[in-house]
């Protein structure tokens, strides 16, 4: 029997190109302000080839060409500009890009345009290096159809690179959005091996479940039994769901730890359910108020007295 060809994905529909192009004129819009002339106008010949559906290797070699093109300045975003990105994409968080990162990823909403799309960005992200797979993966929750990108993601959160890490981890909701709870549980647990904080990561409260906290007490100990630090940020999975080994854990660290472990210790008992996190939290009364007056916060690190 002859081979069966599997069909490339077909081409967005209208609401969907409708979306890409917003967020696409947003990144360039940004991009004018900050790259030279020579490289706007180059940038906008790269995306015209690009929506037309060019061929892998010209969208590689812009891809790659960004830097030299635009440059390597952070973009100058103000307090509107954060706006309107939550506008075009709810969760879009364009802090801390630079221009040529913006560039590349003005460059797949528009190949995002044309037919195939998922198996090229698949392509381009097999090949790419630090810096083009951190612009992939801070693309992907501009793009369409997102259940076919999460295998680029998973290559993401597998990274031991921490920047390519953060780069799918830190303020992107596709995680938040698309991951189910062992791969979201998986990514959490993943930031505290590599260092990386966890307030960045969006949904962190919202989508805390019994299994993570179960995680990260049991992460907890591990910790304590090789003599090592604890990040104060892991309680802060933990209490909405904290158990009775939960609880004794969090008293201890009320009762013999450092200021920031306490604190978030304090936080952590203040949302745990029932009475015995009520007592453990009641042997620290000055937290215990601040916590009930709601003067205690997480922060990037673990929690913060307001």
């Amino acid at each position: 029997m002859p081979e069966t060809l599997e069909r490339p994905s077909p081409a967005p529909d209208a609401p969907a190109r409708t979306a890409l192009a917003a967020r696409r004129d947003l990144l360039t819009g940004w991009i004018a302000r900050a790259a030279p002339a020579a490289g706007v106008h180059w940038l906008a010949e790269a995306i015209a080839a690009a929506r037309a559906g060019g061929d892998q290797r010209a969208l590689a070699i812009a891809f790659g060409l960004c830097p030299r093109r635009l440059g390597r300045d952070a973009l100058a975003l103000a307090a509107a500009d954060l706006a309107a990105a939550e506008r075009v994409r709810p969760g879009f968080d364009p802090r801390g890009l630079a221009v040529d990162e913006a560039g590349r990823i003005a460059l797949l909403l528009a190949a995002a345009e044309a037919p195939g799309f998922p198996e090229r960005l698949e392509a381009l992200a097999a090949t790419a290096d630090l810096k083009e797979n951190i612009a992939v993966l801070r693309a992907l929750p501009l793009l369409p159809a997102p259940e076919r990108l999460l295998a680029v993601a998973g290559g993401g959160v597998r990274s031991a690179v921490q920047p390519v890490f953060e780069a799918i981890a830190h303020r992107n909701p596709l995680p938040r959005e698309r991951f189910d709870e062992p791969a979201w549980n998986q990514m959490v647990l993943k930031a505290l091996f590599i260092g990386a904080t966890l307030a960045p990561i969006q949904g962190l409260d919202a989508r805390a479940n019994p299994t993570l906290a179960a995680i990260m007490v049991d992460y907890a100990h591990e910790r304590w039994a090789a003599g090592r630090p604890i990040t104060p940020e892991i309680w802060r999975c933990v209490g909405p769901f904290a158990d009775a080994r939960a609880v004794a854990d969090l008293g201890r660290v009320l009762a013999t730890g450092t200021p920031p472990e306490r604190l978030a210790a304090a936080l952590a008992l203040s949302q745990a359910p029932g009475e015995a996190a009520r007592a453990a939290l009641a042997a620290a009364p000055d937290l215990a108020a601040a916590a009930a007056a709601g003067r205690l916060a997480w922060t990037d690190g673990g929690a913060a007295l307001a």
